[in-house]
């Protein structure tokens, strides 16, 4: 199988990265696939849900759910450096890769690792670190991490699950950075509460998954693409960047799909490849 090709990869996009980290006057975002994103703003970087490895696919390679990658890995996890915050939404590996995340806390020193609070114990002995290490949030709280601002929003997939102290286990991010507010939905389905709990922020970008809730993947659902450009105009997004497609052929949607459902209702989007930045003025 032929992978789709990334826009740009490995050194060459690492070296525009670096070109742009202090950058004050605009806000930069790269797709790094599935999920994951990088936000970069005036010598600040935040990683949101990275899977930078075969992971998946090796481990799923022998059963009836292979991963088998659709995507080049646009980046190895060692190359990227001056990363302030990385995070994950919830515990799945594509959201939480121990493959990613060890060689990227390694390389860089004081950096900080954003989680739901409900899942400190989980995240601590997937990535072998000490329990103090991660910083957790949960639903309905915000906390501050030097120039980003962030807030957690619950997520529902395809339960809205809670620990034992009602604190929540999936979740997404409205995260601002400079004058900019943008909103990583982790894995997440509609819900009543999430209109009225995002619609105040007023987000610059929505970043919401289009794959959709099939049953028979035998995996939790996301947002399809109708629901996904119809949630960004709800909560009045001023842009969607769609994501959670192109990486694994059992799992994925048709992108194209996405943007006739948002020009439908008027919804204003971009559509990323791999290693393609957004810039925000």
């Amino acid at each position: 199988m032929n992978l789709i090709p990334a826009y740009k990869k490995g050194e060459a996009l690492v070296a525009e990265m670096d070109s742009l980290l202090n950058d004050g006057d605009r806000l930069h975002l790269w797709w790094l696939g599935q999920s994951g994103f990088l936000l970069q703003w005036n010598g600040k970087r935040m990683l949101i849900d990275p899977y930078l490895s075969d992971s998946l696919t090796k481990k799923y390679a022998d059963t009836d759910k292979p991963h088998i990658r659709m995507s080049e890995l646009v980046v190895k996890p060692s190359l990227l450096r001056n990363i302030s915050v990385v995070s994950s939404s919830h515990n799945h590996t594509d959201h939480l890769d121990a493959d990613t995340l060890l060689p990227l806390i390694k390389n860089n020193p004081g950096i900080i690792f954003l989680i739901p609070e409900a899942n400190r114990d989980f995240v601590a002995n997937r990535i072998k670190s000490s329990r103090e290490f991660p910083v957790g949030i949960d639903a309905g709280h915000q906390l501050t991490l030097g120039q980003i601002r962030l807030h957690g929003i619950p997520a529902k997939h395809n339960e809205i699950e809670k620990d034992e102290k009602g604190r929540h286990r999936l979740m997404g991010y409205v995260i601002e950075m400079g004058k900019w507010k943008i909103y990583h939905s982790g894995d997440t389905l509609w819900f009543d509460e999430l209109v009225p709990l995002l619609s105040p922020f007023r987000v610059d970008i929505a970043i919401l998954p289009i794959n959709g809730n099939d049953p028979s993947r035998k995996v939790a659902g996301n947002l399809d693409c109708r629901e996904a450009a119809r949630l960004g105009q709800q909560i009045g997004a001023k842009m969607v960047v769609p994501c959670h497609y192109d990486m694994f052929t059992f799992n994925t949607a048709d992108v194209n799909e996405f943007a006739q459902e948002a020009e439908s209702i008027g919804q204003a989007y971009t559509i990323l490849r791999g290693g393609e930045q957004l810039t925000l003025v």
